[in-house]
């Protein structure tokens, strides 16, 4: 089974600014708009929210080409910064990396707001310079507020959204737990899925048991049938989960076998010979680049 390919070295650095060749130059008119300024004027409070993606020079080592984060190189040089983060790039992409980037999952935003907050930011500013709400800020500074730590450590570099995390606040932290793992499983963040987990969660896990769910458009018996059927998704999720690695291990093994088998002549003259069907099976497991 071949591997996943990484499009980033999973580490930051600092680079000078002077080793970065940016693709493009950022225009005046660019500088005059309000995004430019925010970014401006954001970076000395809580410095570089998103490290620039740069990818190294092979004919120039030492330098690197900027893929991603021109305003915030631009604005870095303005402002007379001398280095930035950075994460690698592992290949050179002719298109734009914004697609690949995800924007500061909220659960890292939170921390940032957080750790700017205990520097001396007043949220006030903070709202300015990162072109929020005032609320909003408010929001992400106690968005893990009645959240369990292992949930919240299980969703840090997720991009679930506020509200789907707050509810998460309707159940004990076990429940948290067991939800932030199935939304890790499915690869699944939005709010109606964390909604539906709420209203499938049994009563004894709920932070107010005695309170009745309720859902608009739903009966009492059309949750109980959903409480019914997610517990028992769960528990085939589980089953899967448990069971993976060691499938995975065994169907690795066996494609390796397989691949080694073929490579003996005599045994592939023989199966050609006398079981065509099998022979053209073990190698199409053989080229297989996932099992």
């Amino acid at each position: 089974m071949s591997e996943p390919k990484i499009a980033f070295e999973l580490r930051k650095i600092q680079l000078p600014l002077e080793d970065i060749l940016p693709m493009r130059l950022v225009k005046d008119d660019e500088k005059e708009a309000y995004r430019y300024k925010a970014i401006l004027g954001s970076i000395p409070d809580t410095g570089l929210v998103e490290p620039l993606v740069v990818y190294p020079q092979k004919d120039t080592p030492g330098k690197y080409m900027l893929k991603n984060g021109h305003l915030r190189y631009f604005a870095l040089k303005d402002l007379g910064k001398i280095e930035a983060d950075c994460i690698i790039a592992t290949d050179d992409e002719c298109y734009t990396y914004n697609a690949r980037i995800s924007r500061l999952p909220p659960i890292q935003e939170h921390k940032m707001i957080v750790k700017a907050v205990n520097n001396g930011v007043s949220p006030e500013r903070l709202a300015v310079v990162l072109n929020m709400p005032l609320r909003v800020v408010q929001a992400s500074i106690n968005l893990l507020r009645g959240i369990h730590p292992d949930a919240a450590e299980l969703l840090k570099d997720k991009n679930i959204c506020p509200k789907a995390l707050r509810l998460f606040k309707s159940v004990n932290g076990n429940r948290q737990i067991e939800m932030a793992e199935m939304m890790v499983a499915m690869n699944n963040y939005v709010v109606g899925y964390a909604e539906a987990m709420v209203l499938g969660t049994p009563k004894h896990q709920l932070m107010n048991p005695d309170e009745p769910k309720r859902k608009a458009g739903m009966s009492a018996e059309d949750i109980a049938r959903m409480e019914s059927e997610m517990e028992s998704l769960e528990r085939e999720l589980k089953a899967v989960t448990d069971t993976y690695t060691e499938n995975m291990f065994t169907l690795q093994t066996a494609q390796t076998y397989v691949k080694n088998l073929l490579k003996n002549g005599k045994v592939v003259r023989y199966l050609n010979a006398n079981h065509p069907e099998i022979c053209s099976e073990f190698e199409a497991i053989a080229m297989a680049e996932s099992l």
